[in-house]
């Protein structure tokens, strides 16, 4: 009898996502690692976009491509323009210039509205449940299309009632996949910070959307919800969607991402694989400052504590001048 082949031990046989998104991961493994690099399947392209306001110059990214079906995280430090940038994407905000594509059209000056009823949606840092309506009146509202949203139709039940059911009935079956089906009749705003996000990201779910964009998915989280909320993240890409997301746990950037573009400053400074980025100097500089582990001569020792000094003395005879008057 033959012996049995051996086990396929590379990191195709061992790849747990489904083959579309790991086809779509493994075409970025010949994607040179630098800023603004093109990708082989953009789904969104971003040029020379920029916001300023007054003299700060938020975003200034001279251009971007995410490619489809994979999991791409947005990171930087506090202040990079991260949350800004993905406003100006959605139509939250505009940009002083730029243009930007989601499918090859045309999307800046697209109002948010429109940008998500063509396939792109995001979620806040900051959730946006309304918490005076049940959870399962939140879900309905991602509905797009609804016949009982005009107010002559809305007279005659029979025109959108059976739209209705087919709504709810997805709706229902979006909370018992993040498992929030025992909360359909609470209120939105009882529930707690980790379950009002698992309910943004399905009521985004709601629109059947290509791109879903999360901002901070787990800031504020319990952490018993935190692998619940990155199951469902790669659940995401398991579907076929894309997915843009800004993020400071670098753990989960390295466990659930497939390419990581790196903000300072309102610019793109580095892009890459998780592990490629992680050790990349700009990305080290951009969180730690450039001189974080430059030992400090005896002079600069010297002047840096002379300067601390002088400033003190500076607010303390502020408040004596304040005091005085």
């Amino acid at each position: 009898m033959p012996a049995d082949p051996p086990a396929d031990t590379s990191a195709a046989a061992t790849d747990d996502r489904p083959a579309a998104a790991a086809a779509a991961a493994a075409a970025l493994e010949d994607v040179e690692p630098r800023p603004g690099v093109p990708k082989p399947d953009p789904i969104l392209v971003a040029d020379n976009v920029a916001r300023r306001f007054g003299g700060l110059t938020a975003v200034e990214v001279d251009h971007l491509e995410v490619q489809r079906g994979v999991i791409t995280a947005l990171i930087g430090p506090n202040g990079a323009g991260k949350t800004t940038f993905f406003n100006l994407l959605t139509g939250f905000d505009k940009p002083n210039q730029g243009s930007w594509t989601f499918e090859g059209k045309k999307l800046d000056g697209v109002p948010a509205h429109k940008v998500a009823r063509r396939g792109m949606v995001r979620t806040f840092q900051l959730t946006k449940a309304l918490s005076r309506l049940s959870v399962l009146e939140n879900m309905r509202l991602g509905a797009t299309g609804q016949k009982g949203e005009n107010f002559f139709r809305a007279l005659v039940p029979g025109i959108w009632r059976s739209q209705q059911d087919a709504i709810d009935e997805r709706a229902r079956d979006l909370l018992r996949r993040f498992k929030l089906d025992t909360k359909e009749t609470d209120f939105a705003g009882s529930l707690s910070g980790g379950q009002r996000k698992l309910l943004e990201m399905a009521r985004a779910l709601m629109v059947e959307p290509t791109m879903v964009m999360l901002d901070e998915p787990m800031a504020g989280v319990n952490p018993a919800l935190t692998q619940s909320l990155l199951g469902h993240v790669k659940d995401l890409r398991s579907q076929g969607m894309t997915v843009l997301f800004v993020e400071h746990d670098m753990d989960m950037v390295r466990d659930i991402s497939d390419w990581v573009v790196v903000m300072a400053q309102g610019r793109i400074v580095a892009e890459g694989p998780p592990d490629v980025v992680m050790s990349d100097q700009a990305v080290i500089d951009a969180y730690l400052g450039a001189h974080h582990d430059t030992a400090l001569t005896p002079e600069q020792e010297q002047a840096e504590l002379e300067a601390a000094e002088a400033e003190l003395e500076q607010e303390a005879a502020a408040r004596d001048r304040k005091k005085k008057s």
